[in-house]
């Protein structure tokens, strides 16, 4: 249940809010997952971290936004409003092969299992395409030891993609891609998770160590997750 805010600097922001559904790890997938997005090139909203007054929840109406209000106290992410965007429709937007490759290879990188023709999670804004809701990326966070182990299992549920068909250049732009998240990129990344939202850990910094080490194992050669999104491909097609 995001919430359309205006914040100190009075910019619009769309706020995810720390109490809701999977809690701060959701919150760390869409900020790592959204900043390597960036990183990459595609265009994610800037992402903000935001400080919830728990006192809002005085004039909130509903008791069950209510809750989520103090259940977020403190510090929670927010993405920029792109306002007078659409929802992006594949049967009339015809998205172009390197862009529609690039997308695809990003989710099956991050593990995004959340941009499926029932809910692909683009926005046409300005004629141009946006991702956005990275929450339910990086699905190894649940239950996690902090081990690399299954860092270069496949993705399977690419399949599932709604940009797959398009996705013609995924040997194409692999490369390209993996250049652009140097182990420097991924550190600086995951450096901007905050310790209040790795509050379950016993080491925050150990823990983001873990984290840049899974990402950067994922993407070392072989990379299971782009042969299974090609074969996933020439099976759907």
């Amino acid at each position: 249940m995001p919430a359309i805010v205006e914040a100190d600097d009075q910019g619009l922001y769309v706020l995810k809010f720390r109490g809701a559904g999977q809690g701060p790890n959701a919150l760390i997938a869409e900020l790592v997952a959204g900043e390597i997005g960036r990183a990459l090139g595609l265009r994610v909203p800037e992402i903000v971290l935001i400080e919830l007054d728990p006192e809002l929840a005085r004039t909130e109406p509903d008791p069950e936004i209510q809750h989520l209000i103090r259940a977020s106290a403190g510090l929670n992410l927010a993405l920029d409003y792109l306002p007078g965007a659409a929802a992006f429709d594949p049967v009339n937007v015809d998205t172009d092969v390197e862009l529609a490759s690039a997308i695809v290879w990003f989710d099956a990188y991050v593990m995004n299992v959340d941009r499926t023709p029932r809910n692909t999670n683009l926005l046409m804004w300005h004629r141009q395409l946006w991702l956005i809701d990275h929450g339910a990326a990086l699905y190894f966070q649940h239950q996690w030891d902090g081990s690399p182990d299954r860092a270069q299992d496949a993705f399977a549920l690419i399949k599932h993609h709604v940009l797959l068909a398009r996705a013609e250049r995924l040997r194409e732009v692999d490369a390209t891609l993996v250049a652009q998240l140097a182990p420097d990129v991924i550190a600086r990344i995951v450096q901007c998770i905050p310790d209040a939202w790795l509050a379950d850990a016993n080491d925050p910094i150990a823990r983001r160590r873990a984290y840049a080490q899974f990402l950067q194992r994922r993407i070392e050669a072989p990379r299971a997750f782009v042969e299974e999104a090609i074969r996933a491909r020439s099976l759907h097609l």
